[in-house]
């Protein structure tokens, strides 16, 4: 086939050929199909096409890849754990044509930033798409959870049309977005400025501003009114959970992210509020050897 790269992605897939740096500009183009990446080689990207679509070629099955897994965030790699050594980072970029490598080392605490180290190429910002969500985010500066996928497309089948949400760590919008596009009009609060700043980006980039309060600072001393749904999207949040119970209804369903077992203090703090929860646990991910990355639902 004339034309058709050396290395090709996946199943077989009908594609379009574009420059490399035309890709940020197709994440609202409606031929784009966006449950499948793009495939880069060189300066050229070959990108998925809906069905429903012309194609300007066809990229027969390639062979799988069997070596250290990775996430890819736009056109960046991503790889968490220990260094990746020169034999798994020479792989990944055969097998993926990279505008970037990053090994990230670590995540901050509290804003969750992470410790990278580009290993090959250069990085910045991209526009990852998922769930036919656009985020717009610098993966070497700001956190993406790729295993929440599943979680996330949950919280906009969820929500409820016109119900108010409470986003308490609402990042550059992972959880905002298909809050609002489903119709809930979104509180979302974020305490790290650059995060804050792709929050606001994305929602005007997903065409759901309207619906999406944003607001940069400590949600403790954000939060008013009364909210339908509350969403605590961090870890180390659940001792704010007093708090905020002073900002719900009989009826108000929280979503609180936790690791460790904590049914018992999740119940004792709703009852001293006045509640009487109902409670429901939902596995995201594995989090570590026999631990979990859980959300619980919890309605009052």
């Amino acid at each position: 086939m004339s034309g058709t790269p050396s290395l090709l992605w996946g199943e077989e897939m009908r594609v379009r050929r574009v420059p490399k740096d035309h890709l940020s500009t197709l994440c609202q183009s409606p031929w784009y199909n966006t449950r499948r990446h793009p495939y880069v080689e060189g300066n050229i990207a070959y990108v998925p096409v809906r069905d429903e679509y012309n194609a300007e070629l066809e990229l027969p099955e390639r062979k799988p890849y069997h070596n250290r897994g990775y996430y890819q965030i736009g056109d960046l790699i991503l790889f968490h754990g220990p260094r990746p050594s020169p034999e798994e980072l020479e792989a990944v970029i055969f097998w993926t044509h990279p505008r970037g490598v990053l090994w990230v080392r670590c995540l901050s605490e509290v804003t969750r930033m992470p410790d990278c180290e580009l290993l090959y190429g250069e990085c910045g910002e991209v526009c990852h798409i998922e769930n036919g969500y656009r985020y717009w985010l610098d993966p070497s500066r700001i956190m993406f959870a790729q295993g929440n996928r599943e979680e996330r497309a949950r919280m906009g089948a969820l929500v409820r049309l016109g119900e108010r949400a409470g986003d308490l760590c609402a990042g550059i919008g992972y959880f905002t977005l298909p809050m609002a596009r489903a119709g809930a009009r979104v509180h979302a609060i974020e305490l790290n400025p650059l995060a804050y700043q792709f929050l606001l980006r994305n929602a005007k980039e997903n065409g759901v501003e309207d619906r999406v309060q944003a607001e940069c600072g400590d949600c403790r001393t954000l939060l008013s009114g009364i909210y339908d749904r509350l969403v605590i999207g961090h870890f180390d949040m659940l001792p704010l959970l007093a708090g905020a119970l002073r900002y719900v209804h009989e009826g108000s369903v929280l979503h609180l992210h936790t690791i460790d077992p904590c049914e018992a203090e999740i119940r004792s703090t709703v009852k001293g509020a006045g509640f009487s929860p109902t409670m429901a646990i939902h596995r995201v991910k594995k989090y570590a050897p026999g631990r979990w990355h859980v959300v619980w639902d919890v309605t009052l």
